[in-house]
C-alpha cells in the first residue's frame, strides 16, 4: 500500500508543526556535542586496539582474571568446553543510532560493537553458552585493560535490556560536557565465523545433559528446539550487517530519521522501551525500514508523516498472527513464516531471513504497543485536543495508565512456577533465566482466566541497574518486583459468576482443572446444569477487586506462587470512604438508596392532586444525587433519648449534656411551577407566593401520602425513608426580578446591587440542577465517576480546603474532564487510577494560559472551542485563576468565580504534585504496611493558630481520616422505616461549619480560615501578610484593632491577644484549645 492511501497523513496544523519543529531541536545533538563524542569514541577505539595478548587457556580456569574485576554473567552451570585467551579485536565500528543519525538527548548512547578475532573463537563455540562466556571474559579483559586511563572517569556492566546473556559495558567520559552520554560496548563476532544454518529455530544448540550437570551421561535423549538461544547469537553476528542494511534503507529518505526520533520519543514516555522484551529504537528503526521497502513511506513525507505512518501501521497490524519479514532471497534456507511463529510470540524477519527481530517480545508486550499505537491515532484525530502534549510531553507511568496493577515480589517464587509448569526447556532455551521461561505461561494463565473482565494485560519488567565491574552481577531473584498492569472492562469485570461448560460435556474436565476446587456445579434458570465458579461480593467495592482473587487464585494454583507474595494494588485508595458499620462497603449503595427514595419522591410530587399550578420539573440539586457525596448519608431515625421534644411541630432540639447529633444533611431538590399571568412581578410577592407553596405541598404531602413535613420561608423539609429532601419551589424569572429596582419617580431599572444576589439564586435553581443531571449522566456511562469525585473531594477536604477555598462543584468538574477527554490515557475504570490523574491534572495542567474545557455530550463545535480559547485570551486578566468551561456555562465559569484565589490554587498544585510523588512511589513498590492515607494528611507547620475542637461537638468525627479512638454515640438509629408518628431530624446541624462561618466573617479581612469539613478536630488559622501593616485611624474601621499614637498620628493595628479571645469566645464549648505556632504578630 503507497502513500497516496493516506492523505489525511499530509495534514498537520501550523501550531502542531512548530511544536515538533522545536521538539525536534531539543532532541537533536549539536555539531559542537557531537564533535567532543567522536573525539571520545576515537581515543577509546584507539586505546582497545592495543589489547595485550595472552595464552589460551580452558574458559573454566579464570585465574588469569585481573584482582577484583568480576565476570558479568551468571555461569550456570560453570563448566564449559572451550579455550580462551586476550587477543585484539578484529574490527571496532561504532554502530545504532549515533552512525545512524537518530540518536536523541537527554541520556545519549554510542553504541561501539567490539569484533572478537577469530582465532580465539572455536569451530563449536555456538553450543552450550561458549561464545556468551567468551564474550564475557574478553569484556572483563577490555574493561582491565581501559583502568585508569585519563580519559574515562568510570566503568560498569549492565545487561542490555534485561537480557541476563547480554553483558555490555559502559564507559564514560571524564569531559563534563560529556557527562548525559554513555559509549557502550558490545562485544559480538564475526559476521562470517557461523553458518547461519546452524541457528535455524528448529535446531538444539543447547544439550540437556550439560545444562543439567550430568558429567557422564550416556543415553541418548530427544533434544528440545532452542529458538531464543540460537536468535541471540546470530544477534551478535548481524550488528554490522544491520546497521548497513539501514544506512541504505534511509538514505533517501530524509524525513525518515526525524520520524524514527519523533517514535523513540513516544515509546520513552510510554516506558514502553524499557526491560526485557522492550520495543526499543533499533526495533522503530527496522520498521521504517520495512515499510519504505512497502512503499509506505514515500521520500517526500516530513517527520511527522513518518511517524504517523508507523502508528497507523502498528495500529491495524498484529505481528503475533500475521508476522512481517524483510527478507527478498526466494532461495533462502531460512525458517518459514510459520514456523516462526510456531517458535515466537511476535515476528518481525530480519533481511538475512534467519533471525526475529522481535524474539523477546511477548504477545502482551506486542498488544501494548499495538494499543498505545491506536490510541494515540485517536488523539491525532480529535481537532480539539492538544495531540502534541499528549503524545510526547506527558509521561505514562504503569500507575497512572493502568486500572489495578500487581506485582509478584519474589522472583525465586518464578522458579518454582517453572517446575510446577514443567518448563524445563524453556529455561534451558533463555540461558536458565526463570523468569523469561516463565513469563508468557503466567500471561497466558492469566489471559484465559480474567477473559472478558479486562481488555488489556501486560508485563513490565524492571530495568536492570548497571553495577561495579569488581562486583557480581545481579541474579535473577534480585531483579526487583515483576509488575503488570491491567485495562478493565467495566462491562464484565465486576460479574460474581464465571459459567462454564455443560456438566456432561468434554470441557468440563479442563473447565475443573484450571479453576481447581473453586469450580463447582450450578443449575441455572433455564434448567441447564453447568460447572461455574462464584466470586463473593455483596457491594460494588468487593465486586471491583473480584479480579484480585483471580489473579491469586490462579497464580496459587497453577504456578505455585502464594497470595503472599503477590501485591495486588487495585483497590488500596478505596477503603478511605468506607461508611458505616460496615467495613467492605465504600458508598456506592448508600448513593443508590438515595437515587431509589429521590425518584419515588419524584413520582409523589408528579401525582400531587390540588396544587394551584402544575409542577413543570422536579430537579435533583445534591451531590448525593449525582454520586459524589464523599461520604453518602445513611437512612436513619433519631434517636429520641438525645433530644428534647417539640411536639407542636414534631421537631427536635440537641439536648447539651449529649453529644452533638449526628450530622444530616438536606438533600436540595428544585420544583419547578409552571408560568402563569398569576405570578406576581415583584420580588417580595413572588418569595411569599412561594412560602405559599411551600406550605400547600407538605399539606398535600402529609394528606395523600403521609410523608413528614416541615416548613420554612425559603424551603420544604420533606422526611422519607430515612433521608431529608429539601424541596425548594422554583419560579424561572424570579432572578430577573431580583435584579430590577425603582427610581424615585418610580421607574424600574437594574440594579447592579442585587447582581450577586441574583447570580447565586439562578446557580442554586438553575445552574446546580443541571450540573447534578449532566454529571448523573456521567455516573451511568461510568460507573466508577462518582467513587472517583469523592477521592478527591475528599483529599481536598483532608488538606483542609472547604467549599468555600475550592468548591465540590469545581472538583467534580475536574474529574468529569479525566473520563471526558482521558487522552492520552484510557478512560478510568477505577477509582484509584482515576484519582492519581486528578493529582496529575490539577498539578500539570497550564491554569494560567489554558482554560479547561469540559465537553459533556460532545456539545461543543471545533468553532466553539476557539471561540472560548478566544474569549479567555482576551479577557484573561478579569477571569478567575482557574477557569472551566462547560457548553452550558462557556464564559462566566460560575463554580470557580469566587474559589480558588491565585494563592490556594498554587497551594492546590503544590499538595497535588507531591501527593503524586508519594503515592506513585507506594504503588510502584507496595509493601503490607505501607499506610496509604499519608497523602490525606495535611502538614499543620505552615498555619500560626490551630484551634483544637472537642470532639464530642464534632458531629462528623467518625469521617476522619484517621478513625479516632474514641467515639461518641450521636442519637441516630440506621434505619429506612419512617414512623407515621416519627419526629422529624435535626437537619444540617454542624456547629464546626457554623463556627467557621462565624470567623470568617468576623476576621477574614485579617486571616485564612482552613479546615476539614469531614470530622477535621482542627480550624487552622493563617494571618493575612498585609494584616499587621499599620493603618490610619478610622472609627469605621476599629475591628479587632488597637490604636497607637506615633509620629505619623493615630494609627490602628491588629489586637491579636484581644482576637485570640475573641476565637475562644466565640467557639464556647466546641473550642478545647489554642495552640499558638508564630509570633508572626509581633510589630
Amino acid at each position: 500500500m503507497s502513500c497516496e492511501y493516506f492523505p489525511d497523513l499530509l495534514y498537520i496544523s501550523k501550531k502542531n508543526w512548530s511544536q515538533i519543529e522545536e521538539l525536534l531541536k531539543e532532541v537533536i545533538l549539536s555539531e559542537e556535542k557531537r564533535k567532543k563524542i567522536d573525539l571520545f569514541v576515537q581515543e577509546v577505539t584507539t586505546l582497545l586496539s592495543s589489547v595485550p595478548e595472552t595464552k589460551f587457556t580452558e574458559i573454566a580456569d579464570q585465574s588469569w582474571l585481573p584482582p577484583g574485576i568480576k565476570v558479568p554473567l551468571l555461569q550456570i552451570p560453570f563448566t564449559v568446553k572451550g579455550r580462551f585467551r586476550m587477543a585484539p579485536p578484529r574490527s571496532l565500528n561504532v554502530v545504532g543510532s549515533y552512525p545512524l543519525g537518530t540518536c536523541t538527548k537527554p541520556d545519549v548512547n554510542v553504541d561501539l560493537a567490539v569484533t572478537m578475532p577469530p582465532e580465539i573463537l572455536q569451530e563449536k563455540d555456538y553450543l552450550n553458552q561458549r561464545f556468551h562466556r567468551k564474550r564475557a571474559l574478553y569484556l572483563c579483559g577490555l574493561a582491565h585493560h581501559l583502568l585508569c586511563r585519563p580519559v574515562i572517569s568510570s566503568m560498569h556492566f549492565t545487561f542490555l535490556h534485561g537480557d541476563y546473556i547480554r553483558p555490555i559495558l559502559l564507559i564514560r567520559s571524564a569531559d563534563k560536557d560529556l557527562h548525559s552520554v554513555t559509549l557502550r560496548l558490545y562485544v559480538c563476532i564475526p559476521a562470517d565465523f557461523f553458518k547461519p544454518s546452524r541457528f535455524h529455530i528448529c535446531r538444539n544448540n543447547i544439550r540437556s545433559a550439560w545444562f543439567q550437570g550430568w558429567e557422564n551421561a550416556t543415553q541418548e535423549i530427544s533434544e528440545p528446539p532452542t529458538p531464543h538461544y540460537n536468535n541471540g547469537i546470530l544477534r551478535e553476528a548481524l550488528i554490522e550487517a544491520h546497521l548497513t542494511f539501514l544506512n541504505a534503507a534511509l538514505a533517501d529518505f530524509p524525513g525518515s530519521k526525524e520520524g524514527i526520533m519523533l517514535l523513540k520519543i513516544w515509546l520513552r514516555q510510554r516506558k514502553l522501551d524499557q526491560g526485557f522484551g522492550g520495543f526499543t529504537g533499533f526495533h522503530v528503526s527496522m520498521l521504517v525500514a520495512y515499510l519504505i521497502s512497502r512503499n509506505q513511506i514515500s521520500p517526500v513525507m516530513s517527520s511527522y508523516q513518518v511517524f504517523r505512518s508507523v502508528l497507523h501501521f502498528l495500529a491495524i497490524t498484529d505481528m503475533t498472527v500475521n508476522g512481517i519479514t524483510l527478507a527478498t532471497d526466494p532461495n533462502s534456507l531460512g525458517p518459514t513464516l510459520s514456523e516462526f511463529h510456531s517458535a515466537f510470540q511476535v515476528v518481525f524477519i530480519d533481511p538475512s531471513g534467519f533471525a526475529n527481530v522481535f524474539a523477546d517480545m511477548t504477545t502482551n508486550q506486542y498488544k501494548q504497543v499495538q494499543h498505545e499505537a491506536q490510541l494515540s491515532m485517536q488523539v491525532w484525530d480529535n481537532p480539539n485536543f492538544d495531540g502534541f502534549h499528549a503524545l510526547f510531553m506527558t509521561t505514562k507511568t504503569l500507575v497512572r495508565s493502568f486500572d489495578h496493577v500487581f506485582h509478584i515480589s519474589c522472583m525465586s517464587r518464578l522458579q518454582r512456577a517453572c517446575n510446577k509448569m514443567k518448563l524445563f526447556s524453556d529455561i534451558m532455551d533463555h540461558n536458565g533465566n526463570y523468569v523469561a521461561a516463565a513469563l508468557p505461561y503466567i500471561l497466558s494463565i492469566l489471559q484465559r482466566g480474567l477473559g472478558e473482565r479486562i481488555s488489556l494485560l501486560i508485563p513490565v519488567l524492571p530495568q536492570t541497574q548497571e553495577w561495579s565491574i569488581y562486583t557480581d552481577p545481579p541474579q535473577h531473584k534480585d531483579m526487583g518486583l515483576l509488575s503488570f498492569g491491567m485495562l478493565l472492562n467495566t462491562e464484565h469485570s465486576t460479574n460474581i459468576l464465571e459459567k462454564g461448560p455443560a456438566a456432561d460435556s468434554v470441557q468440563a474436565t479442563e473447565f475443573r482443572r484450571f479453576w481447581g476446587n473453586k469450580a463447582e456445579l450450578r443449575r441455572f434458570q433455564d434448567g441447564s446444569l453447568c460447572e461455574a465458579v462464584i466470586w463473593d461480593g455483596d457491594s460494588l467495592f468487593e465486586k471491583r477487586l473480584i479480579t484480585e482473587k483471580i489473579v491469586k487464585h490462579l497464580l496459587q494454583l497453577h504456578a505455585d506462587i502464594p497470595e503472599s507474595s503477590v501485591n495486588y494494588v487495585g483497590g488500596l485508595l478505596d477503603r478511605i470512604l468506607q461508611v458505616g458499620r460496615k467495613p467492605c462497603r465504600t458508598g456506592e449503595e448508600e448513593s443508590l438508596k438515595i437515587t431509589h427514595a429521590f425518584d419515588d419522591l419524584n413520582r409523589k410530587l408528579w401525582n400531587l392532586e390540588g396544587l394551584p399550578l402544575t409542577i413543570t420539573s422536579v430537579q435533583a440539586a445534591h451531590s448525593s444525587l449525582r454520586h459524589t457525596q464523599v461520604f453518602p448519608p445513611l437512612p436513619m431515625n433519631p434517636d429520641l433519648s438525645f433530644f428534647q421534644k417539640e411536639k407542636l411541630d414534631n421537631s427536635l432540639l440537641p439536648l447539651e449534656e449529649k453529644p452533638c447529633p449526628a450530622y444530616i444533611p438536606a438533600l436540595q431538590v428544585i420544583c419547578h411551577m409552571e408560568g402563569s399571568g398569576k405570578w406576581p412581578q415583584n420580588k417580595e410577592a413572588i418569595r411569599r407566593i412561594k412560602s405559599a407553596f411551600h406550605i400547600r405541598l407538605a399539606q398535600l404531602l402529609r394528606q395523600q401520602y403521609g410523608l413528614i413535613c416541615r416548613t420554612a420561608v425559603n424551603a420544604l423539609d420533606v422526611y422519607k425513608d430515612g433521608f431529608v429532601f429539601r424541596v425548594q419551589v422554583a419560579y424561572h424569572r424570579e432572578s430577573h426580578f431580583l435584579k430590577e429596582g425603582l427610581t424615585s419617580d418610580g421607574m424600574v431599572h437594574y440594579c447592579n446591587a442585587k447582581e450577586k444576589e441574583a447570580l447565586k439564586l439562578k446557580l442554586e435553581t438553575v445552574h446546580m440542577p443541571l450540573l447534578t443531571s449532566v454529571l448523573n449522566g456521567l455516573q451511568q456511562q461510568h460507573s466508577t465517576f462518582g467513587t472517583t469525585a469523592r477521592l478527591a473531594k475528599r483529599w481536598i477536604g483532608a488538606h483542609l480546603l472547604d467549599a468555600c477555598l475550592m468548591s465540590d462543584e469545581a472538583v467534580e468538574l475536574l474529574v468529569a474532564s479525566l473520563f471526558l477527554h482521558p487522552a492520552p490515557f484510557n478512560t478510568p475504570n477505577s477509582p484509584q487510577v482515576g484519582f492519581i490523574r486528578f493529582l496529575l491534572l490539577l498539578s500539570s495542567f497550564d491554569w494560567k494560559n489554558n482554560p479547561l474545557i469540559v465537553n459533556f455530550n460532545g456539545e461543543f463545535s471545533a468553532a466553539e472551542y476557539t471561540e472560548v480559547k478566544n474569549y479567555f485570551v482576551s479577557t484573561r486578566s478579569n477571569l478567575p485563576a482557574m477557569f472551566i468551561a462547560t457548553p452550558q456555562d462557556k464564559k462566566n465559569s460560575v463554580w470557580t468565580r469566587e474559589s480558588p484565589s491565585v494563592q490556594i490554587l498554587q497551594r492546590l498544585i503544590m499538595l497535588a504534585s507531591e501527593s503524586l510523588l508519594v503515592l506513585e512511589r507506594q504503588l510502584s513498590a507496595p509493601c503490607s504496611f505501607q499506610d496509604m492515607k499519608v497523602v490525606f494528611r495535611s502538614p499543620l507547620d505552615i498555619y500560626d493558630v490551630l484551634i483544637h475542637l472537642n470532639p464530642k461537638r464534632v458531629p462528623r468525627q467518625a469521617q476522619a481520616i484517621d478513625v479516632p479512638t474514641v467515639t461518641f454515640s450521636r442519637g441516630a438509629l440506621f434505619s429506612e422505616a419512617v414512623g407515621t408518628k416519627a419526629f422529624m431530624p435535626i437537619v444540617e446541624f454542624d456547629p464546626v461549619s457554623i463556627f467557621l462561618k462565624e470567623l470568617r466573617d468576623a476576621f477574614g479581612e485579617l486571616a485564612l480560615f482552613f479546615c476539614d469539613p469531614n470530622g477535621g478536630l482542627i480550624i487552622a488559622v493563617l494571618w493575612k501578610p498585609q494584616a499587621f501593616s499599620k493603618q490610619t485611624f478610622r472609627a469605621s474601621h476599629m475591628n479587632a484593632r488597637l490604636v497607637e499614637i506615633g509620629s505619623n498620628g493615630a494609627q490602628t493595628v491588629p489586637n491579636v491577644e484581644a482576637i485570640l479571645e475573641d476565637f475562644e469566645i466565640l467557639g464556647a464549648g466546641l473550642v478545647e484549645k489554642l495552640e499558638i505556632q508564630t509570633e508572626k504578630w509581633s510589630i
